[in-house]
């Protein structure tokens, strides 16, 4: 039997019940449902109710799983937010039935493992790209598995993103180590094989990016693209949805620039979806050509930004970022 097939099945069971809440708490979405972390990023009732049930349906099946999640309880138990978490128990219980408010608390606050190479764990972004998931736009639930410091298996579920050559739907995305990507429709259906495209001269290629200019240096983006000879526009989106478009052969390239030069990368937002990329054919590794390293905790601490791309153009994309962030050192 293949290695990681049991996680693998868990963790699809999971990822798809968590896409269930997104998809009801997206429908009724309103202001109220919406709190601000101390870092004045937005966070909804389905980031915390999507931790929930991943978290749940995992350890239901693997008692002694560990959790490095996004998320934890200490802005939900301000009794300002008790409306919250009354919302938050009424979807979680629309899933897992038997989860009160003091079961939820413990299992969001549970996610917070240390990561590194001491022992095998996941690694949970429940809601990556809220601000695409508020605009109605594309987010990603994101779930991996890291054993010895490495990432062995990914999971991307992007509810607003069709399968390819559908016009509705969702799609699902995962990743084992050495046995391929694919992609099938979220709410079942048969996997599909995906590959990164086959292009050989990089001015074909078509750039994926962040859709918030505080999260990758769109400028030094488009300087690049100008060094490759790149005449397509970009590709734009919230979350991990971009390692997808770049897995299944709609991109072909991924830049992350840094526009902080202290900012060191969650390995939440990297790990489900780098895992896909590279098991789709596709090379992933930072701006100065490192491979990401998820052994050292909950960052990725010892690299610096993202670059992923099809692996025949990698050379010429490599030699672009660097010629570009050596005129730029600080983007």
């Amino acid at each position: 039997m293949a290695l990681y097939q049991e996680e693998l099945s868990i963790g699809m069971r999971a990822i798809k019940k968590g896409s269930l809440l997104a998809r009801a708490v997206a429908k009724g979405l309103l202001s109220e449902s919406t709190l601000e972390k101390k870092d004045r990023s937005p966070v909804t009732i389905a980031d915390y109710g999507v931790q929930t049930v991943v978290m749940s349906v995992v350890r239901s099946a693997l008692k002694n799983a560990q959790f490095v999640a996004e998320e934890d309880s200490s802005d939900l138990q301000n009794p300002s937010n008790r409306h919250l978490l009354e919302k938050l128990e009424a979807y979680v219980q629309e899933q897992i039935p038997e989860l009160e408010i003091a079961s939820i608390l413990k299992i969001l606050q549970s996610g917070q493992h240390s990561g590194g190479t001491e022992s095998a764990f996941w690694v949970l972004d429940p809601i990556d790209g809220t601000k695409g998931f508020i605009r109605r736009q594309q987010y990603a639930l994101a779930l991996a598995y890291v054993v010895n410091g490495a990432v062995v298996l990914g999971i991307l579920a992007c509810p607003n993103l069709p399968v390819t050559g559908h016009r509705l739907g969702g799609s699902l995305y995962y990743g084992v180590k050495g046995q391929g990507a694919y992609m099938t429709n979220l709410s079942g259906g048969s996997p599909i094989p995906i590959r990164c495209q086959n292009i050989d001269n990089p001015s074909e290629a078509t750039f994926c990016e962040s859709f918030e200019s505080n999260h990758s240096s769109h400028g030094c983006s488009q300087k690049i693209a100008h060094l490759l000879g790149v005449t397509s526009p970009p590709l734009r989106m919230d979350s991990q949805c971009k390692y997808a478009a770049v897995a299944r052969g709609e991109a072909s390239i991924y830049l992350r620039l840094p526009t902080n030069q202290n900012y060191e990368e969650k390995i939440w937002d990297h790990a489900a979806g780098a895992l896909i990329v590279q098991e789709a054919g596709g090379l992933i590794h930072d701006i100065k050509g490192k491979p990401l390293d998820f052994s050292l905790g909950k960052t990725l601490k010892a690299n610096r930004g993202v670059v992923a791309s099809c692996g025949r153009i990698n050379h010429a994309v490599n030699d672009a970022v660097k010629n570009v962030l050596h005129d730029h050192p600080n983007p």
